[in-house]
């Protein structure tokens, strides 16, 4: 069974499969944490829409400290390889993270039906994924952006 990336605490459960969304988080908050300075995932993560019955949607800035980083941080999680959903209490990372948003987000407009129709499946999903954080990279490469290194890894500062 293919299980979406989430902390150790909650691997398995509602939401963990292809078809079914994963609970909202407290009062139905689901965070969208991205590196903003990314012109390709603030683009993403500003077009993407939840409907009020899913959940608010609230954009953190990884680049900024906050809880949710700090979490993150602790789950071993490198935010410059994958952005992360935190919802029900879970954090999907990658692949997992745009596959939750396609379940949980709204289905109006173009960019959200299309968001919806690719990455609703967790297959393609995982397929996906990959090719869109090599060219994430690229970009931050060729922008001269520093990795946001939430690890502490030492001379993983540069994309």
């Amino acid at each position: 069974m293919d299980r979406m990336n989430t902390t150790s605490a909650d691997r398995a459960g509602p939401g963990a499969g292809d078809d079914e969304p994963p609970l909202t988080g407290a009062a139905g908050e689901i965070l969208l944490v991205y590196d903003r300075e990314c012109p390709a995932c603030d683009t993403y993560c500003r077009l993407v829409r939840v409907p009020p019955s899913s959940g608010r949607l609230r954009l953190v800035n990884a680049r900024e400290a906050s809880a949710v980083m700090e979490e993150i941080t602790k789950a071993g999680l490198d935010i410059d390889q994958g952005l992360v959903v935190k919802t029900g209490g879970r954090l999907y990372y990658g692949s997992d993270a745009i596959h939750v948003l396609a379940l949980v987000g709204s289905r109006s407009g173009l960019f959200n039906k299309l968001n919806h129709y690719v990455f609703r499946s967790n297959t393609l999903s995982h397929v996906l994924y990959p090719a869109l954080r090599a060219c994430r990279n690229l970009l931050l490469k060729a922008m001269r952006k520093t990795k946001i290194n939430n690890l502490g890894i030492e001379g993983n500062d540069r994309f």
